[in-house]
């Protein structure tokens, strides 16, 4: 369904709500291609168009969802936003219906190339993936997903944009007999999905880790490529949003306009940015704000919606969940600023360290000090007088982040980095003091 379609399925249904209410129409074509030991396994492909509904009657908010688009699929899903409003609890302080102009996308957010893709071109990029392991001598795991969506926001107040995008990514992971690989894509255009370019760096990385050596547990200097360190950064995102600020479990609670990072540590909320490019408004029409959130390791800001902005007396920044929201706004195009030199030069640099591809299983131990704990994966290797060593065996760490962060320089080449509830963009990192706990032995 394109924007003129979701904006008609968005009137339809204000039009038999009426009063105050609120339609988000989200439209979706999603393909996955999932491989293991370098044989497709499964294809999904998933194409659905829902309209979300929230009504406000007499102070209180009703919300009901469906992707039934008939004449009687959304009078119901009316019937049923109104039944919901009244059992909820009125609140006098909710704050008014957004009344904003149309927000223009971003440059680069669609290629209409990617929207178009088909499950034979997700499986000739994993057919590349294929040679390369096979020629490698190892097997390679993962996905390639390409998707198109679109989103339309509209109210009562007149209200109204629309977003369209594309996304694609490429997750491998190489094993070979001893040690693995790993390696990824994402982005918003088929061109730069290669299969082959992403396979060659897994497949370099674990026939280069094969007979990994146990080093010791402590404090090492570190070099986290991006995937790593999107990881990682992934933990800080939800410490930027106003409601965890003010209720005091984030680190940022500690007051804004104060140092918690290193001089080097800058870093922002910025749907714009061409890796990013990312939808230009939030879940309640609010135009959003590219905005500093900590600039040379001082807090600037926290992000905000209707309720948190009136809340606290902020501008609302357009950063607003599908309301109502328990987690608040949220931080959602973060991007951590380059430095000046490229990795290779912050390999030559280190007199001995490791060089991490990924981490996994991260958790939190103690939130406001923002530490976690996790295990290395796919791809350690000792640095030794500025030059890569040897294959390390995986380490598991116990590490604040922003203690990490105090200490830490920027590669000069940023990438897009994405999990199933994050994307970032961030450059690699280099990290003194690293707290490793123990050895695993694999």
């Amino acid at each position: 369904m394109d924007e003129a379609g979701r904006e008609d399925v968005a009137q339809r249904v204000l039009g038999l709500a009426g009063g105050a209410c609120e339609a988000i129409v989200v439209d979706s074509d999603v393909g996955l291609t999932r491989f293991t030991h370098n044989a497709i396994h499964q294809n999904l492909a998933e194409r659905d168009t829902s309209v979300r509904l929230r009504t406000i009657v007499d102070g209180r908010t009703g919300v009901a969802a469906t992707n039934d688009l008939s004449e009687a699929g959304l009078r119901t899903v009316v019937t049923r936003a109104q039944a919901s409003a009244g059992l909820a609890p009125r609140n006098p302080n909710a704050p008014a219906l957004a009344e904003n102009p149309r927000v223009a996308a971003p440059p680069g957010a669609f290629d209409a190339t990617l929207a178009a893709v088909t499950p034979e071109q997700r499986a000739e990029i994993a057919a590349d993936v294929f040679r390369v392991a096979d020629a490698g001598g190892v097997w390679a795991a993962g996905y390639v997903t390409t998707e198109r969506s679109g989103i339309t926001l509209a109210n009562s107040r007149g209200t109204l944009s629309s977003y369209d995008a594309t996304t694609c990514g490429l997750n491998v992971k190489v094993n070979g007999a001893d040690a693995t690989g790993y390696a990824e894509f994402f982005g918003r255009a088929l061109a730069g999905l290669d299969g082959a370019a992403v396979a060659t760096v897994a497949v370099d990385k674990a026939r280069a880790g094969a007979a990994p050596q146990p080093v010791e547990a402590g404090a090492w200097t570190v070099i986290l490529e991006p995937p790593a360190f999107g990881e990682l950064a992934s933990y800080l995102l939800d410490h930027f949003s106003a409601q965890t600020y003010d209720e005091g479990s984030s680190f940022l609670s500690d007051g804004l306009e104060r140092r918690y990072a290193g001089e080097r540590v800058t870093l922002g909320d910025d749907f714009a940015h061409p890796l990013h490019a990312g939808m230009p408004f939030d879940y309640e029409g609010v135009p959003t704000r590219r905005l500093p959130l900590l600039e040379g390791g001082t807090a600037k800001n926290v992000v905000t919606d209707a309720t948190w902005s009136k809340r606290l007396a902020l501008p609302d920044t357009g950063h607003a969940e599908p309301a109502p929201s328990a987690a608040g706004p949220q931080a959602r195009h973060v991007v951590v600023s380059a430095g000046e030199q490229s990795r290779e030069a912050l390999i030559a640099g280190t007199k001995r360290g490791l060089l991490i591809s990924r981490f996994w299983y991260i958790r939190p131990v103690d939130r406001r000090r923002t530490i976690v704990t996790g295990m290395t994966r796919d791809g350690t290797f000792l640095i030794e007088d500025g030059k890569l060593g040897h294959g390390v065996r995986n380490m598991r760490f116990n590490q604040s982040i922003l203690e990490a962060l105090a200490r830490a320089e920027f590669a000069d080449t940023q990438a897009l980095t994405a999990g199933y509830s994050y994307s970032i963009v961030v450059p690699a990192v280099k990290m003194e003091g690293f707290h490793f706990t123990s050895v695993a032995d694999f």
